[in-house]
């Protein structure tokens, strides 16, 4: 009996290659209409799907391969008595090959060019029908759904026959191919139609494995498209906490804008600043809280020249994150070899959704992406602040929405001097933040202090007071804000409402 290999792609990458290797190895390739074409002008005998079924493509291409023999050949169990006789009866032969890729939907909805009827079309139907049969009937039937399949496939097909866990391989590979096609689908469609979505639909490729997780026995792994956001161009293979704090880093100084600098550790800042050029914010950054910076994450949302490349060799840190580096900048900062260099390709503040595990799924809630707008600022106080102050109680309040809570952020010049996180009381993060300025030789006089909620109490407010703040950024809301507002006024300190909460769990 003739042996069958049916191809039908969109992807047509190799696919001339692929079809001369069965051609070589006596299997007889029937193909829809355009494949057909490529393949025959390459010289490689191809048997139009049509000739086989009797039946045209019609409706533009719509319905081609949707037909009795097709999916028949495809699906009959060759090992069932029945299945051969029906087989036989219908005039049924076995296609034992079939190489499919699906329309380009994904490239064509993401062109902004493409209307709403050209994505549509681009819909496959027939593809992933082809696709799901193969797989269902995988003792029999080898499935293939992506060019980097062919040449291992060729070589074990040459030695004889495919195995069964070669062919168990490809099944599921297939089933993750129509998954992810039909989940971007969906996704698309209830954005664009603005249904409320029903369900979570989550379907990352794997990107890469990583040596492993939060610590040497928890196995971990990257999905999805790091790489676009991000070039890892030197160092030691990136890491699961460096992930974490290199986004935590990027989101905070990507808010912070031009000529900005974070120092991370553990997701929470050490230093951040704004200032003249990098080099200056990077200085003000550092002295925050210099031995926290030692193996920290670094970010920057300007070029990094060679004089703050050589700076910043002065002392250890796990990752270098800029838009761009100067070349004698690149050659001064390779020098230390484990030391990651990463360049930023693109903003990480497009996701509009976060997610976080619980026991049998997942909770989801919009992205913090909500920025403080001036004209909703309440002046609490009878004192107002300066426009200095001002400046920086908004600075200040940017880092206390990226810190841990509870968080309590000291600001001066746009700079931070001591930083609380992650308390189980705001008193006790306002505590910390004084220790570690102290602890540095920075002085909290007549700096500003940013509170990430309200103050419950004005126990932390007048600590907050006693170090040295002469102006305060917090939410307000509190049951008890008239006590924290009268603890302000008779301590002649402004403070101001945002009306805005940012906990950072």
């Amino acid at each position: 009996m003739e042996k069958l290999a049916l191809i039908s792609v969109s992807d047509k990458n190799r696919i001339i290659d692929f079809a001369k290797s069965l051609s070589d190895l006596s299997y007889k390739i029937i193909a829809t209409g355009n494949t057909a074409k490529i393949l025959s002008a390459a010289g490689i005998y191809v048997t139009e799907i049509s000739s086989l079924t009797g039946f045209p493509e019609i409706f533009d291409g719509r319905v081609k391969t949707l037909h009795p023999k097709i999916f028949g050949g495809i699906l009959f169990r060759r090992d069932n008595e029945n299945d051969q006789k029906q087989a036989e009866e219908n005039k049924i032969i076995p296609i034992d090959i079939v190489c499919v890729n699906l329309y380009p939907f994904v490239k064509t909805a993401e062109d902004p060019n493409s209307d709403l009827e050209k994505i549509i079309e681009n819909i496959d139907i027939g593809g992933p029908s082809l696709i799901r049969a193969s797989a269902k009937n995988y003792k029999f039937v080898s499935i293939l759904t992506n060019p980097a399949q062919y040449d291992s496939f060729i070589e074990e097909l040459k030695s004889g026959e495919v195995s069964e866990t070669t062919k168990k391989k490809l099944a599921v590979d297939a089933f993750s191919h129509t998954a992810h096609y039909d989940t971007y689908i969906s996704n698309y469609l209830e954005n664009k139609f603005e249904f409320e979505p029903t369900h979570i639909r989550i379907n990352y490729p794997k990107e890469k494995v990583l040596r492993y997780g939060e610590n040497p026995h928890q196995q971990a792994a990257l999905y999805g498209k790091f790489s676009e956001y991000f070039e890892v161009f030197h160092g030691k293979e990136i890491s699961y906490n460096n992930i974490l704090d290199l986004l935590a880093a990027v989101e905070l100084v990507e808010e912070l804008g031009d000529n900005s600098c974070t120092i991370i550790k553990h997701q929470n800042p050490a230093g951040a600043a704004t200032g003249t050029d990098p080099f200056d914010a990077y200085e003000k950054a550092l002295k925050c809280d210099p031995v926290s910076a030692f193996g920290g994450i670094v970010t920057f949302t300007s070029t990094v020249d060679d004089k703050l490349a050589t700076k910043l060799n002065e002392i250890f840190l796990e990752i270098v994150c800029a838009p761009d580096y100067t070349e004698e900048a690149i050659k001064i900062l390779t020098k230390k070899k484990d030391r990651r260099l990463l360049r930023q390709l693109k903003s990480v503040r497009e996701d509009k959704i976060t997610y976080k595990n619980i026991p049998g799924g997942v909770i989801v809630q919009d992205a913090d992406r909500i920025t403080l707008n001036e004209d909703q600022l309440t002046i609490a106080t009878n004192k107002q602040p300066t426009k200095e102050e001002l400046e920086d109680l908004k600075f200040a309040w940017i880092v206390s929405k990226h810190t841990k809570s509870n968080a309590i952020v000291f600001v001066r010049n746009k700079t931070t001097l001591g930083v609380g996180a992650g308390q189980m009381s705001r008193l006790d993060s306002a505590k910390i933040a004084y220790l570690k300025s102290q602890e540095h030789g920075l002085d909290l006089k007549n700096s500003v202090a940013a509170s990430d909620a309200f103050f419950p109490f004005p126990d932390a407010l007048l600590e907050i007071i006693k170090y040295g703040a002469t102006a305060v950024i917090q939410p307000g809301g509190s049951v008890r804000d008239n006590l924290v507002i009268d603890a302000a006024n008779q301590n002649n300190i402004s403070m101001v409402f945002t009306g805005i909460r940012h906990f950072k769990h």
